[in-house]
């Protein structure tokens, strides 16, 4: 038995020192660590930070004192701060997730979020405002496709509003998820929320812009490499992908020059409200969104907005 503790001491990788300080890690810094998704890290540690700041709370364990009262004051601060309905309703979401975790760990017997009213958002219709197709053509039209810019940006327009992809997917579509192939027909291999792998048939308007961006690129040989590169001064400067920060400014900055100034969501949005408004079977355009609930996605269904299908146009004298 002690040759046996021996050979294990010999060949531990962490030092007893560090082994000691994981050891007293504080559970709120374990909550953090465990979310994966970059963005809903960023938007957790946005809230979490904003109600550290409102209750002047320093070190993690103070979290232990929280009431349902802190709760709802900060609430009602942030509702005083104009904040939207859906961004109090997500903060408080976070601050409910971590609590949930330390009611886990033990670190505390309840949850003092839970209980706390917060504030009701209309689900029914989506807040993303989606393109008209004159509009989504002039977009596609815009960039100059004499540079190295302009095929790229085309290039990533097109794979938005032919894909309905999130921005992250996007940026993390490497040369190899475009050239994927399924039954004989191209497809892109798209990493989606979760950690959730779905197959999306290549739109051939699409498809020949990438290729051309790709032929301009110098980089379409190399499979592991992602499909969409920054580009400085027309020229390529990194072999990293494009960040989705960037894809924003991108479709800000074409749409603000177009008069109609959006968001990259939104072209998920015209994407989605397109395909409905051609008779897509609204399942399939679930799992083409990669939705787990449908009801998700008939938040993108702007179909019922429309003017001309308004009963006012029925009324006839």
């Amino acid at each position: 038995m002690k040759a046996i503790q021996t050979t294990q001491t010999q060949n531990r990788l962490l030092t007893a020192e560090d082994f000691l300080r994981l050891a007293d890690v504080p559970p709120e810094v374990e909550w953090f660590a465990n979310i994966t998704n970059l963005n809903t890290r960023r938007a957790y540690q946005n809230a979490i930070k904003d109600f550290m700041a409102f209750t002047g709370i320093i070190r993690p364990e103070e979290f232990r004192t929280v009431t349902r009262a802190h709760a709802i004051a900060w609430r009602d601060d942030l509702g005083n701060r104009i904040l939207n309905g859906t961004t109090v309703r997500h903060r408080l979401s976070a601050l409910s997730s971590l609590f949930d975790y330390l009611c886990d760990q033990n670190a505390v017997t309840h949850n003092p979020v839970k209980g706390v009213k917060r504030p009701k958002t209309d689900r029914a219709e989506g807040r993303t405002p989606a393109l008209g197709d004159h509009q989504a053509r002039e977009l596609l039209d815009f960039p100059d496709s004499a540079t190295l810019r302009g095929k790229r940006d085309r290039a990533i327009l097109a794979t938005l509003l032919y894909h309905a992809l999130r921005r992250d997917e996007l940026c993390k579509l490497t040369v190899k998820d475009f050239k994927h192939e399924r039954r004989g027909v191209q497809h892109l291999k798209v990493s989606g929320k979760g950690g959730k792998t779905r197959y999306v048939p290549l739109h051939p308007a699409a498809g020949g812009l990438v290729h051309e961006y790709l032929e301009e690129a110098g980089h379409g040989g190399d499979l592991e490499t992602h499909l969409f590169h920054p580009v400085s001064h027309n020229t390529k400067n990194s072999t990293t992908g494009i960040t989705a920060d960037g894809v924003y400014k991108i479709v800000r900055a074409y749409s603000a020059r177009l008069g109609f100034q959006i968001g990259a969501h939104s072209l998920r949005a015209t994407a989605a409200t397109n395909a409905l408004d051609h008779q897509a079977d609204i399942a399939k355009v679930q799992e083409w969104l990669g939705h787990a609930n449908i009801a998700t996605t008939r938040i993108y269904d702007h179909r019922k907005t429309r003017p001309e299908d308004s009963p006012t146009f029925k009324v006839s004298y």
